[in-house]
């Protein structure tokens, strides 16, 4: 999932001890509900017009509650289980997406060039063919130069900038800014940029209208 890298976090907090922060194994760090509520407050209109959404990084199951409790049926699917009721299955072995639309926080290095030359996204369009896919992703996620081909091969129809930094850690004073990356195959045109506050959910008014999102 996305995370704060250790040298960030210390130059964030003011912490200049020689201690390292260690990255969570396999790069879990629980999503906060404000970016899923203020995701939904924007994109409930196309959402829901799909029968099924496939979390394929669940977790503890932090964004699978924030789907359900507005009403989507969710099929959650993980590496680990946490807890939380997911398919027990390494998301690289799905040949069939579960569901049309993907909605997740992917753990980074398998979306970054660095580590995982952005597989998450191939895997997703090329493999699965899905139709829709939200991922929540550190806002220089698309600067890596190696990510130049893939972006070009697959711009997201719309990226959402948060206008507050997330505390993935619980530690206060996050050093980053994150961005939802939304790719729809219904967009036509260039890559929207739109900027997102803090919703409660769907319910409380939209920054979209449904005609908006077709």
């Amino acid at each position: 999932m996305a995370a704060q890298s250790a040298r960030g976090l210390f130059r964030a907090t003011g912490n200049t001890s020689n201690v390292e922060l260690k990255r969570e194994e396999n790069d879990f760090y629980p999503t906060p509900p404000e970016p899923t509520r203020a995701f939904l407050a924007a994109e409930y209109p196309r959402l829901k017009s799909f029968n099924k959404i496939w979390e394929p990084a669940a977790g503890d199951g932090a964004m699978v509650r924030e789907l359900r409790n507005c009403g989507f049926e969710v099929v959650a699917s993980d590496l680990i289980d946490r807890g939380c009721g997911a398919v027990i299955r390494n998301y690289y072995d799905f040949k069939t997406a579960p569901a049309k639309a993907m909605f997740t926080n992917p753990p980074y290095t398998e979306c970054n060039w660095r580590d995982g030359k952005g597989g998450w996204i191939a895997h997703a369009l090329e493999n699965l063919k899905l139709e829709y896919m939200a991922l929540l992703l550190s806002w220089n996620w698309p600067g890596a130069g190696g990510l130049a081909e893939l972006y070009a091969k697959y711009p997201p129809a719309r990226v959402y900038l948060m206008r507050w930094k997330i505390d993935f850690t619980g530690q206060g004073a996050p050093p980053m800014l994150n961005a939802w990356f939304v790719w729809d195959t219904k967009w036509q045109g260039e890559t929207a940029l739109r900027m997102l506050d803090r919703r409660m959910d769907f319910r409380q008014p939209s920054l979209l209208d449904d005609e908006a999102l077709i």
